[in-house]
């Protein structure tokens, strides 16, 4: 037994991995995370662009697309869809052992359709429909014109992981997209799943540059406390939000809670501890997805507890500070979602470019 086996069956917390690579998937190392208690594995351009361009794993794939026609962005969806399908095949004794609560991979769309909803709402149903495994997420970005493809997809019976999410605000909308895409649904709401992605640590990152730029005292006294201010608010928000007369209605249907999932939860500030955005964040109804890395930082260091709805009090007074010294979380939110779409952006195309130059030389 592992922490991450403790984290779930203790706490009710499901450990995901932020990563996925081919070598991984045939050397069994992503078998070996699954065994030590991963129980989820999320991707997303920035992962795909690590692992098609380190070493040859992808090689003999591409020259066989390249040599068939594929054009350079053909060729890599088909190689994301190659290892989706073969994660989604490990995974699925774990889909199966919890009744459909985990065991899922998440599939990002392609960043050019992060504010187009509904080129967002076709490449997601199109996924689904070429994938076809129960065990898949479609990931959509949280932006205002990702709510809509959100809602719609969920009102189709699919798994959608809303990702890139700042702020409460927009937390709010996420939920409500859920929520109103299940009673829009013609169908058994016990067959959806879905997640919402809450960054946590780029929270931090972002308001720590706006408090060194205030330079007061009272202000750089909350440098890194905003991140899981937040995200202890966020869940308070979550348990407000699913509970009530309209969602009790949906679970007598047979609906469940769309998860908050905590992202973006590696240590960006070295001052900052190694584990600081697990240990603070744990509780039930929840996941946290981290990089390898942070996985072994955890079951090194971490304290298996629940902490989540401790000490919310001092996070609402904390935001009330943050307030008083002129950090504006709605914009920390704003600039944060652009930079995400924008981070995704470029990385997909430093891949679509470096691939481009291989099927070159292939030709």
């Amino acid at each position: 037994m592992t922490k991450l086996h403790d984290l779930y069956q203790q706490q009710g917390q499901s450990p995901w991995l932020d990563n996925l690579r081919r070598d991984w998937i045939h050397d069994g190392t992503l078998q070996g995370w699954i065994d030590k208690g991963v129980r989820g594995v999320t991707s997303n351009p920035t992962i795909f662009q690590k692992a098609m361009t380190a070493g040859d794993a992808y090689d003999d794939q591409f020259r066989e697309l390249v040599h068939g026609g594929k054009t350079v962005d053909e060729s890599y969806w088909a190689m994301v869809d190659q290892d989706i399908r073969d994660a989604l095949r490990l995974l699925r004794p774990v889909y199966d052992e919890s009744g459909g609560t985990d065991g899922f991979v998440s599939l990002e769309l392609g960043p050019a359709i992060a504010r187009d909803t509904a080129a967002s709402t076709a490449a997601a149903r199109q996924f689904h429909q070429q994938i076809d495994q129960p065990n898949l997420m479609i990931k959509i970005p949280g932006t205002a014109e990702g709510i809509p493809a959100v809602r719609a997809m969920v009102a189709e019976g699919r798994n959608i992981n809303i990702t890139l999410i700042f702020g409460l605000p927009r937390y709010a909308e996420v939920m409500e997209a859920y929520i109103g895409g299940l009673e829009d649904f013609d169908g058994h709401p016990s067959s959806v799943q879905g997640v919402a992605s809450f960054f946590i640590s780029r929270v931090d990152t972002e308001v720590d540059r706006r408090l060194d730029a205030i330079g007061t005292e009272e202000a750089l006294a909350l440098r890194g406390k905003a991140a899981v201010a937040q995200g202890k608010l966020a869940y308070k928000l979550f348990r407000e939000t699913f509970s009530g007369p309209r969602w009790e209605a949906l679970v007598a249907q047979g609906a469940k809670v769309q998860r908050p999932l905590w992202a973006s939860t590696s240590t960006k500030n070295p001052a900052y501890p190694k584990t600081l955005y697990v240990d603070t964040l744990i509780g039930p109804d929840t996941v946290n997805t981290m990089p390898e890395q942070t996985l072994e930082d955890f079951e090194a260091i971490g304290t298996v507890a629940r902490t989540i709805d401790q000490d919310v009090d001092e996070a609402e007074r904390v935001f009330q500070q943050l307030a008083a010294v002129g950090v504006d979380m709605d914009d920390v939110a704003r600039v944060l979602e652009e930079e995400g779409v924008a981070s995704f952006a470029k990385a997909f195309e430093e891949l679509s470019s470096n691939l481009a130059e291989k099927a070159a030389a292939l030709k």
